[in-house]
């Protein structure tokens, strides 16, 4: 069966659907969540059709365990909230049905529709979708997904894989292509360059020459993308288990200078192959946490990517004579507000990561009292890991990152002996952190005043 299906304004897609039967394909229904499968079952059952659709049946194709599962139907989010009471309904752009078992959540999704019926629940501003709550058919639903590879859907009623647009043979190719074109598809959504980028280096797929030209002329159109939104695709990026390829995918796409400008001229200059040689064996550390199921943090992730460009402008500010705690609030401050334009990152993580950075100069600080002082403070761990990421930047930071490495591992008597051995602190009222203000002089105390043998108290005036 082959027909044209519109798949957004003055643009149409032609359809040709292919259905592989049960026995041609490796996804076993084992491999599915058990909510999931409740899901697709219940709406089978009510006379709904209910399909396994995106991410999840192409991982389950290439013999993944998929996070996630998303089906698609033709019952609306109303219909899915009566069936299960387990459901609640979100979303404005895009109105969804979440239906929660425990800790997993199966996201329901109404097929959408090519075209505006009128009911004004579909607004486009400057080729850009920013809502769309308009049903459809499937063929509509399928033309509407962003690669031919998420556009397969897994049919519950006889565990067949359908195929509308070419996604199984380019899955088999491991190609990432576009449906439509790519330009008025970018126009439409610019964080699909990103999602082209980050996929194709999860999958270790090729992106289709046609998808990856218009990179250089509409990569700017990420500007007007929601921050926040960058933000959330930045984390799919970086901390989901492919956070190296993704990093070198995006900075060879030309598009790490569009999300991280600061990044990517810290990168270009004569010293840049040290700064980028600590984002990549950050990144490959964070691959190798997420492997082994430990916990990561955002903060220590966008402090490695922004190091380059703070730690050039603190030098020169420290050049001019500016005090060194100054200096770095001054600069952390401005280098965090002006990736924010770009990437909208949570304050919580702003400030893990500016203390992060101002502690590295305390560890050159190796005074007895500011040591055990900066072994007690609660980004210390951090701060250390970050300090060890830095030792390609010069043999001294090598040798200071082996000292406190060597320090951790000394008994606590052992430790007060190695700290004894080293010179006070010049003022034990100076700041900590600075170091460059000096003890404010001791106050004399105050002398009392004796009472006289006898006499009365005074009470006080009223």
């Amino acid at each position: 069966m082959t027909e044209t299906v519109p798949s957004s304004p003055g643009a149409t897609v032609q359809v040709n659907l292919r259905v592989i039967p049960r026995e041609q394909h490796t996804i076993s229904r084992k491999n599915i969540s058990s909510g999931a499968l409740r899901v697709l079952y219940r709406l089978n059952e009510a006379g709904f059709a209910a399909f396994l659709v995106g991410g999840a049946v192409r991982d389950l194709l290439l013999g993944g365990r998929p996070k996630d599962f998303d089906v698609a139907t033709d019952a609306t989010p109303e219909d899915v909230k009566r069936l299960f009471r387990n459901c609640r309904l979100i979303g404005r752009r895009f109105r969804l049905a979440h239906v929660v078992f425990g800790n997993e959540i199966v996201e329901v999704a109404t097929f959408r529709g090519s075209s505006d019926d009128g009911s004004g629940d579909r607004h486009v501003v400057d080729g850009r979708i920013v809502r769309d709550n308009v049903y459809g058919t499937i063929e509509e639903d399928a033309v509407r997904r962003d690669f031919t590879v998420n556009a397969l859907y897994y049919d519950i009623a006889d565990f067949s894989v359908r195929d509308y647009v070419g996604g199984y043979e380019d899955l088999m190719r491991r190609e990432l292509r576009l449906i439509g074109d790519p330009v008025q598809r970018y126009r439409e959504d610019p964080v699909r360059m990103l999602r082209a980028v980050r996929l194709a280096a999860k999958l270790e797929f090729s992106i289709a020459a046609d998808a990856r030209a218009p990179f250089d002329d509409l990569g700017e159109l990420l500007l007007q993308a929601p921050p926040a939104r960058l933000f959330d695709e930045s984390l799919k990026m970086f901390m989901a288990g492919s956070g190296l390829k993704s990093f070198r995918a995006l900075d060879t796409s030309g598009l790490l200078a569009d999300v991280y400008p600061l990044t990517a001229r810290a990168l270009a200059i004569k010293s840049g192959a040290t700064f980028r040689a600590m984002i990549e064996q950050g990144m490959a550390n964070t691959d190798a946490r997420v492997a082994e199921g430990k916990p990561v943090t955002p903060a220590f992730l966008f402090a490695i990517l922004l190091w380059g460009p703070v730690r050039a402008q603190v030098e020169k500010e420290l050049a001019r004579g500016t005090d060194m705690n100054l200096a770095w609030i001054r600069i952390g401050n401005l280098v965090m507000n002006e990736q924010s334009k770009h990437v909208a990152i949570p304050r919580r993580f702003a400030i893990a990561i500016e203390e992060i950075w101002s502690l590295q100069p305390r560890f050159e600080q190796r005074q007895r009292k500011r040591v055990s002082r900066l072994l007690a403070h609660p980004r210390f761990r951090a701060a250390y890991d970050f300090l060890l990421l830095r030792a390609g930047e010069s043999a001294e930071i090598a040798t200071l990152g082996a000292w406190w490495t060597q320090v951790q591992t000394l008994s606590h008597d052992e430790l007060a002996v190695q700290l004894n051995a080293l010179p006070t602190a010049p003022s034990a009222g100076a700041e900590e952190a600075g170091d460059s203000v000096a003890a404010a002089p001791k106050k004399r105390p105050r002398r009392r005043r004796k009472r006289l043998p006898g006499a009365a108290a005074q009470a006080p005036s009223e």
